[in-house]
């Protein structure tokens, strides 16, 4: 998809739509859960992650991913925590500035890539406590699968 502000303005509604009223280490059991069957219903080799910045809540590799996909989601998910916002809104939004992160924030790509695939779990009232990753899919398709799980957990 291109990168554009109409793209940018999708993301930044799809994040508004997706604040829960309460998430905890149970919530992120049955997040990561309900993500995992999504994945192998739908045949799709993945790695899922839900984490604090410190802690990691659910973890788990569907046969097929790599170990690389680990190291992805630790880079997706500190762009995610760094800037309060889906990894896939600050891959538009620099690309639609021509920059790289390197570039616009001085941030090492080694410990920061803005591709998408993290959302942040956000609680009203409260902010960002979390934030949801995938990684193995073309980063787009990381972020929809991500974004259609959320909304099929909040129902």
């Amino acid at each position: 998809m291109e990168a554009n502000k109409e793209y940018l303005d999708r993301i930044v509604a799809e994040e508004a739509d997706l604040v829960f009223d309460h998430f905890d280490e149970n919530d992120a059991w049955k997040l990561g859960n309900l993500m995992v069957e999504e994945a192998l219903k739908r045949g799709i080799q993945l790695t899922v992650d839900i984490r604090r910045p410190n802690q990691i809540l659910f973890h788990s590799v569907i046969r097929g991913a790599t170990p690389d996909n680990d190291e992805w989601i630790r880079r997706k998910s500190n762009v995610a925590f760094r800037f309060r916002k889906s990894s896939l809104a600050m891959h538009v939004n620099l690309a639609i500035q021509g920059k790289t992160i390197e570039e616009r924030f001085f941030l090492d790509p080694k410990e920061y890539v803005p591709m998408g695939g993290a959302f942040p779990l956000v609680v009203r009232g409260v902010g960002m406590i979390a934030c949801a990753t995938v990684s193995s899919l073309p980063h787009e398709e990381d972020h929809a699968f991500v974004v259609e799980c959320l909304r099929k957990f909040k129902g």
